[in-house]
């Protein structure tokens, strides 16, 4: 996929003439003719170096005409053409293919000119392909080459002979490259919302970049609190990798896992999938409703039923949220009450099957629903009416008879008074 990409990115360049030399040329006739050039015009003086730039300009096969500029550099290495000639051989060689000849011609034209911004585009765009497969070194040197790209981009002047239209396509490719190279170096650094505002920019050139449009999506998904219209973009990537099935599957899994615990279930999320394939951009009004939250979940819990009629993991839930909000307090004070009414159905005390964590002669730490026993995890606090004189061992299931006073919301803990040890119901014989 990225391959293709850069191929892409390598046909509109050369279709627009983006690695045509900077300068014009005069031709023969008026090398010797123009006395005083006009400023800033390249000018070869001498007919043996301008006959052979010019055959070597004139070949049409990439290979050899890389060949023939390798070779006039060699032959004139001061040229007053030798940046104009390394941009030619730099197009030849990303024609033909040759990545390594590409990137070497890159740098030896930013040695001699730091600024160039179609090398900086070259490097930055190769950097970037191999940053993505976790070379350390060339995520540093993308975020300086995509840095130093847009600042060369924002001072770029029109190439003499281009057409506005094309300039400006010339533009937003630049800007697509040095954007989504730097919203990746900030992505690789974990500043997601750098790299969303980065990635941005990117895609307002191009919104169907599938890469940038990814890497987007988990920029937002993946702050804290996550951005929701990431999912939007995931949705969009999804359709974007139409045609690669493994591409397709790595995206909506991603998603489809984000969604799940944003929301609270899958509902939506394939009416998200084909609605974003129908969309050019984001849409202004785009939202996605997010799971209750634990509190939110709590306060229901008493809504939609009897507080008498909830067990006492869900009245330990409830409890533990109780300073949440106004409504988590409400609810709270109704669980204890619902407490209370069971205390006094049995005679102000409650029996209660318990595990033993830890005791001593008058207390004992008990474990009453079955997350915290499996856990060996107190959550009742018991103090007994008289001290016990064979105290139980750690791990013991006994019964529990007392009265729950108040509790202790974090960690929470039931506090019981007024306690002892039910004796344990003698078996029924089994009919002989």
């Amino acid at each position: 996929m990225r391959h293709t990409r850069f191929k892409q990115i390598a046909t509109f360049i050369l279709a627009v003439g983006f690695f045509a030399p900077s300068s014009g040329l005069f031709t023969s006739g008026q090398v010797f003719a123009q006395q005083t050039p006009p400023a800033g015009q390249k000018v070869i003086k001498e007919p043996a170096e301008y006959n052979a730039y010019i055959a070597a300009l004139n070949t049409q096969d990439p290979a050899q005409r890389a060949a023939a500029m390798e070779a006039f550099l060699s032959q004139y290495p001061a040229s007053v053409v030798k940046t104009d000639a390394l941009e030619q051989a730099m197009a030849a060689y990303q024609q033909t293919g040759n990545v390594a000849k590409l990137t070497s011609t890159a740098n030896r034209l930013l040695e001699l000119d730091p600024g160039n911004v179609r090398a900086l585009a070259i490097v930055t765009y190769l950097n970037r392909s191999l940053a993505s497969q976790g070379d350390a070194k060339a995520i540093a040197e993308v975020r300086a080459d995509s840095e130093k790209g847009l600042k060369a981009l924002s001072a770029w002047q029109k190439p003499e002979g281009t057409s506005d239209a094309d300039f400006e396509k010339m533009r937003k490719q630049m800007a697509v490259i040095f954007h989504g190279a730097a919203g990746f170096a900030a992505l690789q650094a974990k500043d997601y919302p750098a790299a969303r505002d980065l990635y941005m920019q990117s895609i307002e050139n191009d919104p169907n970049n599938l890469q940038d449009v990814y890497q987007l999506a988990v920029a937002e998904l993946e702050m804290k609190p996550l951005d929701p219209n990431g999912f939007w973009y995931v949705a969009k990537a999804f359709q974007l990798a139409q045609g690669n099935a493994a591409g397709q599957k790595s995206i909506a899994d991603y998603g489809k896992a984000k969604y799940r615990r944003y929301h609270g279930g899958e509902d939506g999320w394939d009416q998200l999938v084909a609605t974003a394939g129908t969309q050019a951009v984001w849409p202004a009004d785009f939202s996605i409703k997010p799971a209750l939250t634990p509190a939110e979940i709590a306060v229901k819990a008493v809504q939609d039923n009897a507080p008498g009629d909830l067990s006492f993991g869900d009245y330990e839930f409830v409890l533990s949220l109780r300073d949440a909000s106004p409504a988590n307090k409400e609810a709270a004070d109704k669980v204890m009450q619902a407490i209370l009414e069971k205390e006094k159905q049995g005679a102000a005390k409650l029996k209660l099957p318990v595990k033993v964590i830890s005791a001593t002669p008058g207390t004992i730490q008990a474990a009453i629903t079955d997350e915290n026993q499996q856990a060996n995890k107190a959550d009742l606090q018991v103090t007994l009416t008289k001290p016990m004189l064979h105290q139980p061992t750690d791990g013991a299931m006994i019964d529990i008879v007392g009265v729950i006073t108040e509790y202790v919301p974090s960690p929470f803990t039931f506090i019981m008074k007024d306690a002892e040890v039910a004796k344990p119901t003698p078996a029924v014989p089994a009919k002989p």
